[in-house]
């Protein structure tokens, strides 16, 4: 009861492919990789400005006499 059988399986493979077409799917798990490497270039470019050194600026002072 709890289990399903390799019938069922198929059942909802082509209820599946009914709904989005062949050529649906693989545009679909595309974009989500693009949106994946997206993300993590974001987070790479976030880390990135967070580690870089502050930069200071020394200043000479002229005395004036």
């Amino acid at each position: 009861m709890g289990s399903f059988s390799m019938w069922h399986w198929l059942i909802v493979l082509a209820i599946v492919l009914l709904l989005f077409g062949r050529g649906k799917i693989p545009e679909l798990m595309g974009d989500v990789a693009k949106g994946i490497k997206s993300f993590k270039k974001g987070m790479s470019d976030d880390e990135a400005e967070n580690q870089a050194p502050n930069k200071t600026v020394d200043h000479k002072v002229e005395e004036t006499k």
